[in-house]
Order: structure tokens, then C-alpha cells, then sequence
């Protein structure tokens, strides 16, 4: 079990990073136009740059922020594991970047070699908080630097990758693979694709932080099925300070 202890559980929440298209810069309306050429949307019908970018600027790092990043770390307790869980949120994204590059350095302190594991987190969340990190010139803590490294070097742990058995045909999302291994899910009032409206239209990021962390916690009881770890059923405790 001493392989649970440097493992650090993250999802993150982005928006847009305008509410609506036509806030953008000239300069960067342009790039959304040229970009949304190659997108469809959700209804499958031709739709304006404007739409669209409301649709799904959300999930591309060059036209959208981060507002929340929740993470987890299993800690034993006796002969019960408890799941410690926070969220950062903050509407200022480089605050909220540097508070989470903070996590880590103190996280770093109690274990030498820290691993990322989430759903998806090598094609979306690292990638996207790296390079919102460079946009706000924030120097990446080196556990997420990736550069030069060989595949089977960089130790991100990604249930989804795990999941498909060498299969990279399919996206599975997490709440599917979480019903078909039986694994409730805790309840929720919105869903991923509502976060956008959560955070330009009802300025509720406490809210947004919840559901962030349902998804860490999901992660976590996912990534324990998967390593066939049965013996483990985590308390969730949620950290304020």
C-alpha cells in the first residue's frame, strides 16, 4: 500500500475565457474563426464562430482558463484509508495556478516522487494546466515537466489509459466506467458540459468546487478497481484551510 501514498488525485474545471465571443480581441476573434472552421456542433448543425465558441472554447487551453483545480491523496488511518480532498478555486487564474504549484512543493516534502492520477489527465488536465502555465509565466514544478522524456518515463497514472488495455480507439468517460465497474457516484446538481454557464452566468465557483472534487474522489475509487485493490473503500474528508 505504500504505492498509494505518493499519488496526488486532480481534475481540473475550465471556461471560456471570455463570456461570450464577441469580448475577445480582434486579433483573437480571428484565431477562434479560423479554429472553429474544423469543429462541429453539439446539435450537428452548421453553427457561427459565436456559437460555438460558447459550445466549446471551454476545452481548448488557447481560449479558455482554469477556475478550479481539485485534488485528493489516500492517507492511512489505522485500518481505514481516508481520501483528503481540496479545491482551489479563484476567478484570477495565475492566483489560482501559483496556489496549486504550492500544493505541490508542500506535497513534495512528504514524498520524493509525486504521481498524477486522474481520468483523461494526459490528454487534458496536465497538458492544459502546463500550458496555461506558460501563458501566465508560471515555471512548471518539474513533476510535470515532460519535455524530453520517453513515453514510459513520465509516470502520470490515467484511468482512462488503463481502462482501454492498449485500445485507443474509444473515449470512456468517467461516469460511464465508473457505472459498469459499480462504483456510485456521488450526486450532482450539474454536469460538465453546465461549468461555463455555473461560473460567466451565476458566478458560483464554491459550486463548481464540489463538483470538482466528485470527480477526484470517483478517480480515486475508479483507480483503485483497475489495480484491483478491493480492500480499500476511502472516507472522504474535505479540506478547508
Amino acid at each position: 500500500m505504500e504505492q498509494l501514498k505518493g499519488i496526488l488525485f486532480i481534475d481540473i474545471e475550465t471556461v471560456p475565457v471570455m463570456h461570450s465571443f464577441d469580448q475577445l480581441s480582434d486579433a483573437m476573434q480571428a484565431e477562434w474563426i479560423r479554429k472553429s472552421k474544423s469543429l462541429k456542433s453539439s446539435s450537428d448543425a452548421i453553427a457561427d464562430p459565436a456559437t460555438l465558441f460558447g459550445e466549446r472554447a471551454g476545452i481548448f487551453s488557447e481560449f479558455a482558463k482554469v477556475v478550479c483545480i481539485g485534488f485528493g491523496s489516500l492517507q492511512p488511518d489505522g485500518k481505514t484509508w481516508k481520501m483528503r480532498l481540496k479545491s482551489l478555486v479563484n476567478d484570477d487564474e495565475k492566483i489560482l495556478l501559483n496556489d496549486f504549484c504550492t500544493v505541490i512543493e508542500r506535497f513534495s516534502k512528504h514524498f520524493k516522487d509525486i504521481r498524477f492520477c486522474g481520468h483523461n489527465i494526459r490528454e487534458f488536465d496536465i497538458p492544459f494546466l502546463c500550458r496555461r502555465m506558460v501563458i501566465n509565466n508560471i515555471a512548471l514544478p518539474d513533476c510535470m515537466q515532460v519535455s524530453g522524456k520517453k513515453p514510459w518515463e513520465v509516470t502520470h497514472l490515467d484511468t482512462m489509459e488503463m481502462w482501454k488495455f492498449g485500445d485507443y480507439k474509444n473515449y470512456t468517460a468517467l461516469s460511464l466506467l465508473a457505472t459498469v465497474l459499480g462504483i456510485p457516484s456521488p450526486k450532482s446538481d450539474i454536469d460538465g458540459s453546465q461549468v461555463a454557464g455555473v461560473y460567466w452566468e451565476d458566478n458560483d465557483l464554491e459550486r463548481i468546487g464540489k463538483y470538482c472534487l466528485q470527480d477526484v474522489l470517483t478517480s480515486a475509487k475508479v483507480y483503485l478497481r483497475l489495480k484491483g485493490i478491493n480492500n480499500i473503500e476511502p472516507e472522504p474528508v474535505f479540506v478547508t484551510d
